[in-house]
């Protein structure tokens, strides 16, 4: 009967392999290339998915060089509207005074259409709403936004310069 004597840390045959198979490598030595694969792989995905993301910001989000942002109109002089009253609701008065900052590019413009688009917006309010500070505000927003509009941008601001109710 043969003795069989083993070598410890040598390679081993697995349990059941034929006669004559090559040996087992060690846990450790068949991870290491695995970890090696997925950490190319992975590098090889990371580096393509930044390319891909730089390519479409350039060809679809960046402006084209052709293409220039309008730039802001520049402030010109400012048209003062003569002060003029307005009927308010309950018998109160509103005194209202315009002063409208023009473009520079801004012509010969009519105070007629702005004293108009003003009483239109401020006539029959109460005098409570006409007398808070934040409803005077959003007055002013909306009427400085309807005579940009009416000007066609030629007024890019409303100043308030008389502004007393009874």
């Amino acid at each position: 009967m043969p003795i069989e004597q083993r070598v410890m840390n040598a390679p081993r045959k697995p349990i059941g392999a034929r006669p004559g198979a090559a040996p087992v490598a060690g846990a450790a030595e068949t991870e290491e290339p695995k970890a090696r694969k997925s950490k190319k792989r992975l590098v090889v995905i990371a580096a393509v998915l930044v390319a891909a993301g730089a390519a479409a910001y350039f060809f679809v989000l960046a402006p084209k060089s052709g293409e220039t942002a309008e730039p802001a109109p520049e402030p010109g002089a400012v048209l003062v509207v003569e002060a003029m009253s307005i009927n308010l609701a309950e018998g109160h008065y509103l005194r209202l005074g315009l002063g409208l900052q023009l473009t520079t590019d801004a012509l010969e413009v009519d105070s007629a259409k702005a004293r108009d688009e003003a009483i239109a917006l401020f006539s029959g309010r109460t005098i409570a709403e006409i007398s808070d500070p934040a409803t005077r505000e959003a007055l002013k927003t909306e009427l400085a936004a309807a005579l940009t509009e009416l000007y066609d941008g030629e007024v890019m601001g409303v100043y308030l310069t008389d502004y007393v109710t009874q």
